[in-house]
């Protein structure tokens, strides 16, 4: 097999994408199929199983590319966004080319109601960066809607268009404080450090990998590791774990320490870390 990541290249002794013929080594190739996520937040796991590790989560709106489907219900895919390969229930995902999202959920978590109003059963939740193809907007009772293909209604009030940036990675993120740390998440109900790292810097327009080995490499550009140097939006690294610098004197991280994200004294948390993962590996800025 080839020395090429195996989370971001579909290979497997058995198959791997067509592009990678003729550098990998594998008993077939295939061109994949088109296919995006319909449920609100979908595992993409290390093998075909219910209980395998969870490496990271697709959500609502996202493009992907299916190239094996078993007979037990898994599918085997490749992220549009972000390029991750791993396994995805079938049930969690439709083939065929994607509606073209123009709009995006801004909001840190909101719902699909069944109907134009905010007492209608929700027919699903949305977490933030989810997209949406919108068709039409409805008013009822004073409230904005708009109507999801599925014909489901979101309060329009927590959609953004599809190209709208926030400008500040750093108060994105704090929307998220109090959200449980998981291993390997991606959404409003739970999330790792690099996955609120990529969360915030997209909705900043800054495509950012998932592991945090990945974004150590090429997000930013390395700057000092004194900490009198920081400033907010910075990235600070360890060995498999990522901070943004909150101000001058706080970080903000998902961390399992509190298992949640959080707001922490930077000398604390500096101290804290060192003491069972030593100094930071490197710092950097956007």
């Amino acid at each position: 097999m080839s020395e090429l990541d195996p989370r971001l290249n579909a290979i497997r002794p058995d198959l791997a994408a067509r592009h990678l013929e003729g550098r990998v080594s594998a008993r077939r190739f295939s061109e994949g199929q088109p296919a995006h996520v319909i449920s609100a937040v979908a595992p993409i796991r290390q093998s075909p199983r219910h209980d395998a590790g969870l490496d990271t989560e697709a959500l609502r709106g996202e493009a992907i590319t299916v190239y094996d489907e078993d007979s037990e219900g898994w599918s085997w895919v490749q992220l549009a966004r972000d390029g991750y390969v791993g396994y995805i229930p079938s049930q969690a995902i439709l083939k065929g080319a994607r509606p073209e999202a123009n709009y995006k959920v801004a909001a840190l978590r909101s719902f699909e109601f069944s109907g134009p109003s905010i007492k209608e059963p929700p027919l699903d939740w949305l977490s933030l960066g989810s997209e949406l193809q919108i068709t039409r907007e409805i008013e009822a009772r004073g409230r904005r809607f708009g109507v999801t293909t599925s014909g489901g209604c979101v309060v329009l009030g927590h959609l953004a268009p599809i190209d709208a940036l926030e400008t500040d990675p750093v108060g994105v993120a704090e929307r998220f404080v109090g959200t449980p740390y998981l291993w390997g998440g991606k959404s409003s109900l739970g999330l790792d450090c690099s996955g609120l790292v990529q969360t915030a810097l997209r909705a900043v327009g800054v495509l950012a990998p998932r592991d945090t080995d990945m974004q150590e490499k090429v997000v930013g550009s390395p700057i000092s590791l004194d900490p009198a140097e920081w400033r907010r939006g910075d990235l600070v690294f360890w060995p498999g774990h990522v901070a943004f610098v909150r101000d001058r004197s706080t970080l903000l991280h998902a961390n399992a320490h509190h298992m949640a994200v959080a707001i922490e004294d930077t000398a604390a948390a500096l101290a804290r870390i060192a003491a069972s993962d030593g100094p930071p590996s490197s710092a950097r800025r956007l």
